[in-house]
């Protein structure tokens, strides 16, 4: 069965060694402990270094009578009940514990009441809590294993969705298919923002030294969150993750100096070669999302300098950043994607660990806050360490994480052999004079290219139908919500990029018959023959599959990206207009569908 792959191929996040609890090295990998105290606020200081006084629950100890808090504590988090408290307390734990979020269902004014021992055993620690206020009451059970950076948080009673108070500037919605929403909360009017419910959401807490991810399994409704505060004050106050049916929501917590980084572009840094002055914490699979004009992202995945002065990038599930396409990979930073050409990769981690950036030139509209992440983790990642995609698998478990990251979908497609490659190919056959020796190479090649052509080509005719359904589908909407006019126009508008593209190219990439009878043309007169001019006449015919094909890959690439820009639109606008949601979820799951299975020649992660 194919797992969930990491670059590393191994599924290590099961079998991380645990990090010693630095202030009691002796400390079981996880307990449960009395303070044998009430504390009015968040734990202090000096509270966690006197825990040497508090009570240790001996296992199985289900009964217990709590004098003062209840702390449960592993080698990364502790989680800290105060009776009346606003929620449990998440912390992550360093030379001292942090506050990095308060857990609680969405009760309006809610305070905890009560908690009880459900499970207490090496392998899990389970706390009930109850909380009431005006409105009435709600119970969530919270759940901890050793050596794992999250909680599991389920409903007993009453609970319709896990708040996650975690005060933050940038929240984060990963998208594997497509580009990372990032929201900027100064940039946000509205104090409770509906979201897309695809299963994560970041919340890039203090000063890049943490990451409070929420990870789910459902999408039945829809996340939101809640801001206050204004101007440079304004701030992602909590999310509100929906449990669902039978559903968990998993809150956990990515922490080391610099763990993310943010930086703000000019217009004037085009071209630049700017160091960041940040150094990765760890090596990674690092993501860097760059803000593009009228709030848009661009997603790209940091290439990693070698000794040598050249350059990798991380592989996504798997497969290589050339598969099925020789032309990408150029010298040093050097790369060639359709639709952008032959351009210097704009983010890298340098030798010495530095990031680096060099926005780009051509479309230029890189400009604004840039912010980097591990998303993925790559064999020199230590295994102390977790990732985003770490989170995810932990929490999820392999299957789960499979469906929720769309393995399968996810791979490039490849078929045949691209059309330069096999111009290239038969050119030097016929310019050599060795078509009678190499006959058989000459007739597999011409049954590659066909193969080639026709798998773009059958990837352009995807996007063409996806483009009319879609079209069709909003002008249904417009006529029965015409309040929606503007939104719905606009995304109209993106969706006819497709055809303007399909139709400037059409006559160059000819039909599907065209590019029959040119294979056909040359494999009834030029297979075998030797005439003085088969060599000019092989070549007549390969610069034919070329244009075809060039014309082919620069289509699928721009039809592709204006499936991304969808995308985006969509999830923006429900942030700005909670009317659009079920629209704009629709053209989600849509472009979902579309995005999965691209060929190499659509640059899916550039």
């Amino acid at each position: 069965m194919r797992g969930c792959h990491l670059s590393s191929c191994l599924f290590l996040l099961f079998t991380l060694p645990a990090v010693a609890l630095r202030a009691q090295p002796s400390a079981p990998p996880l307990q449960i402990l009395d303070t044998l105290e009430h504390y009015r606020t968040a734990l202090p200081a000096d509270a966690w270094n006197r825990r040497s006084a508090w009570k240790a629950l001996e296992e199985d100890d289900t009964s217990h009578a709590f004098q003062g808090d209840g702390v449960v504590v592993n080698e990364r988090i502790a989680l800290v009940f105060r009776k009346d408290g606003a929620g449990a307390e998440l912390h992550s734990i360093g030379a001292l514990p942090v506050l990095r979020a308060v857990l609680a269902p969405q009760l309006q004014n809610g305070r905890l009441t009560e908690f009880v021992v459900a499970t207490n055993s090496a392998d899990e620690i389970a706390i009930e809590a109850t909380f009431a206020s005006a409105s009435g009451k709600s119970s969530v059970r919270f759940e901890l294993q050793p050596g794992q950076p999250f909680v599991k948080a389920n409903a007993v009673l009453g609970a319709d969705s896990l708040r996650i108070e975690a005060s933050c500037r940038y929240g984060l919605l990963p998208d594997f298919f497509a580009a990372d929403i990032v929201l900027d909360a100064r940039e946000l009017s509205a104090d409770r923002v509906e979201l897309p419910s695809e299963n994560f959401f970041l919340h890039m807490s203090g000063r890049g030294e943490a990451i409070v991810a929420a990870i789910w399994d459902q999408r039945e409704k829809e996340m939101e969150i809640a801001l206050s505060g204004s101007g440079d004050a304004r701030a992602v106050q909590a999310s509100s993750i929906p449990f669902g049916k039978s559903s968990s929501v998993y809150v956990g917590v990515l922490e080391a100096p610099g763990i993310w980084h943010e930086h703000s572009v000019a217009r004037t840094d085009k071209g630049r070669v700017i160091p960041l002055g940040w150094h990765t914490p760890f090596p990674a699979h690092w993501r860097m999302d760059w803000r593009q004009k009228e709030g848009m992202n661009d997603s790209w995945d940091m290439l990693v300098e070698r000794n040598d002065g050249e350059f990798d990038k991380p592989d996504w599930f798997g497969q290589a950043d050339s598969f099925g396409n020789s032309d990408w990979n150029q010298g040093g930073r050097k790369r060639w994607t359709t639709v952008l050409g032959l351009f210097l990769y704009p983010c890298w981690i340098d030798r010495n660990g530095e990031a680096c950036i060099q926005p780009l030139k051509k479309p230029g509209d890189f400009e604004g806050t840039v912010i980097a992440y591990p998303v993925n983790r790559t064999p020199a990642t230590p295994l102390t360490v977790f990732t985003f995609v770490d989170l995810v698998r932990a929490t999820l478990g392999v299957g789960p994480c499979q469906y929720v990251l769309d393995v399968e979908g996810q791979q490039k497609k490849s078929a045949g052999r691209p059309t330069c490659a096999t111009r290239a190919l038969l050119d030097e056959i016929y310019t050599a004079k060795q078509q009678l020796d190499r006959k058989a190479e000459v007739e597999q090649a011409l049954d590659d290219v066909l193969a080639f052509m026709h798998h773009i080509r059958g990837r352009i005719e995807d996007y063409a139908e996806f483009s009319r359904r879609l079209q069709e589908y909003l002008r249904e909407q417009k006529k029965a919500r015409p309040e929606l006019a503007t939104f719905l126009d606009s995304l109209v508008t993106t969706s006819k990029r497709i055809d303007e593209a399909i139709a400037k190219r059409n006559e160059s990439i000819g039909t599907r018959e065209y590019a029959g009878q040119l294979v056909d043309e040359f494999r009834s007169s030029l297979v075998g023959y030797e005439g003085s001019d088969a060599q000019d006449r092989c070549k007549k015919i390969t610069a034919g599959f070329v244009e075809i094909g060039g014309n082919q890959d620069e289509l699928v690439g721009e039809c592709r990206l204006a499936v991304r820009i969808l995308r985006q639109q969509a999830a923006l606008a429900m942030a700005s207009d909670p009317r659009v949601t079920e629209i704009a979820q629709e053209v989600r799951r849509r472009t979902h569908a579309m995005l999965r299975n691209p060929t190499s020649y659509e640059a899916p992660r550039h």
